[in-house]
């Protein structure tokens, strides 16, 4: 998802999150070759509590938009398009809950119009940082930002190990031969693929973490890109996806080797993560946790 799909995105993540879960099962990723991803606790869920229509009457809004990791105790890992271009005074919180979306609906349930207290039943709010350079060109948009949170608070609410991160150059030094039988995984909250109905395409889902398996397709200087194409025995993400890991199993080690940025708009055949074994995501990363 490009930095000029975000709002795109809020709207695919939360319209059909919300408005769609009636009509839909609560999935997430691909709705073909996808799993529900329990197991995966360092993988969250970015929630944001904004104001929506600029009424000071009216309560702000609580969504969850986008998807990331746990890279160390308190730093989560996610993109920066989905961190930036809020209004001013927006919160940003971090859930690792299986499913963000049903914790959402009953805590609306039982603090209607209290969006701080829908937020802090949720989640566990944090401080952005976002690259510098963002939005920076298309070889290197630096589409990446974190959000520290406090530690003690995530391990008193989730049990998680954080992931690993890949040493610098890895996938450079492996090359296309052994990425071609490595195995990859995209693990996030988004919604489906593209989905023809009488009004046009939707996408249904979305809230609950999914993963699916993925492919090695090419590997460019951030650019690290895995296929979806389910005859191929693939899953694939979509939108709400952004942040979220693109995990690869070197060594016998699950890797988080990318975090997903775009790909093809019906969310069927290419999944573009941004390389976390490059200078440029290592030297954003450096400050805020231990690189390997």
């Amino acid at each position: 998802m490009t930095p000029t799909q975000r709002r795109a995105a809020v709207t695919a993540a939360a319209a059909a999150a919300l408005a769609l879960a009636a009509a839909a099962p609560a999935t997430a990723i691909s709705s073909y070759n996808s799993a529900p991803a329990p197991e995966r606790t360092e993988v969250g869920a970015l929630v944001v509590s904004y104001d929506h229509d600029e009424d000071p009457a009216t309560p702000e809004r609580v969504d969850w938009v986008c998807s990331g990791t746990m890279i160390d105790r308190d730093t989560f890992l996610t993109a920066a398009h989905c961190t930036t271009g809020w209004p001013t005074g927006t919160d940003f919180h971090v859930s690792l809950d299986q499913d963000v979306q049903a914790a959402l609906d009953a805590a609306a349930e039982e603090h209607p119009g209290d969006s701080g207290a829908v937020a802090a039943a949720v989640a566990v709010e944090g401080t952005v940082h976002d690259h510098p350079d963002y939005p920076g060109p298309s070889s290197d948009t630096h589409d990446i930002a974190v959000v520290e949170v406090p530690a003690d608070e995530m391990a008193r609410r989730w049990d998680f190990t954080p992931a690993t991160l890949p040493t610098a150059g890895q996938l450079d030094a492996l090359g296309s031969t052994a990425l071609d039988d490595t195995d990859f995984t995209v693990v996030g909250y988004g919604t489906q693929e593209a989905h023809r109905g009488p009004g046009g395409h939707t996408h249904p889902g979305g809230g609950v973490r999914m993963k699916a398996p993925t492919s090695f397709n090419a590997l460019n200087k951030a650019w690290v890109r895995v296929s979806m194409i389910g005859a191929q025995d693939n899953g694939g993400a979509c939108y709400g996806d952004s942040g979220g890991p693109n995990f690869a199993e070197i060594g016998g080690e699950r890797l988080l080797v990318g975090t997903t940025i775009t790909g093809d708009s019906p969310c069927y055949a290419t999944n573009v993560a941004y390389r976390l074994d490059s200078p440029g995501a290592r030297a954003f990363l450096a400050p805020y946790t231990d690189l390997p």
